[in-house]
């Protein structure tokens, strides 16, 4: 991911710089102030020597977050800009926990009874957005952005289960108004943002079992937007 990030950047500033000298264009800097809603769906299937169990959930969070950018406008109709949330963020506005009770055990006569709690949350971390935006017109735009982020997993599994973090991209859509002010400007947006679907596979493997424990996510983020440049 840094290495991503360096590189993007120092692809930006090329461009930037090549860009300036062909076109008329104007530098921008700023901090965004944003109101998230983010909902996600997943499952963990976790296999056994006879047979898989699937558990899904649902989970909503709404937060406030806040971001820094660098943009270029372009013979006034054209944005390009990059977009940076410097602070984590939870998936879930707690951690999710689940208790599952074993009843029998592969091999064992005698019946058992062992519970075992499993308590799961996630976070998304270095959250990148590259966006274009198109004003047709008066101070109405159209906003399409890339992103790329860390969904990192920070669970506490009895199951033995252990996941790791994966890279996260994602499409903007948007639609915002910009005003000029004396002293820079502000912008006013509504966002939706729908990111890949993920699948992680457990680490772990446990004994007598071929197919390591699984889970997949899918997850959306609506955002109101308020931006101040200069």
């Amino acid at each position: 991911m840094k290495k991503y990030l360096v590189g993007l950047f120092a692809g930006s500033a090329l461009f930037v710089t090549g860009t300036i000298s062909a076109v008329a264009a104007e530098l921008g800097f700023g901090v965004t102030g944003a109101i998230v809603a983010l909902e996600a769906d997943g499952s963990e299937t976790e296999t056994g020597s006879q047979t898989a169990e699937t558990t899904n959930a649902s989970v909503k969070h709404t937060f406030p977050i806040g971001s820094i950018f660098a943009e270029m406008q372009i013979r006034d109709q054209w944005t390009l800009g990059l977009d940076y949330i410097p602070i984590d963020a939870d998936v879930s506005d707690k951690a999710k926990s689940r208790t599952d009770t074993e009843t029998s055990v592969t091999g064992t006569n005698t019946t058992t009874s062992t519970s075992r709690t499993n308590t799961a949350q996630a976070e998304l971390a270095q959250h990148l957005t590259t966006y274009v935006e198109f004003k047709p017109r008066d101070s109405v735009y159209f906003k399409l952005g890339y992103i790329i982020a860390d969904l990192n997993t920070t669970e506490s599994l009895d199951t033995g289960s252990k996941y790791g973090n994966v890279t996260l991209n994602g499409i903007m859509y948007g639609i915002g108004v910009k005003n000029e002010l004396n002293r820079g400007y502000t912008k006013f947006e509504v966002t939706y943002t729908d990111y890949d679907n993920i699948s992680i596979t457990d680490s772990t493997g446990r004994t007598g079992v071929s197919t390591n424990n699984s889970i997949t996510a899918n997850l959306d983020a609506t955002q109101i937007r308020l931006s101040y440049g200069f």
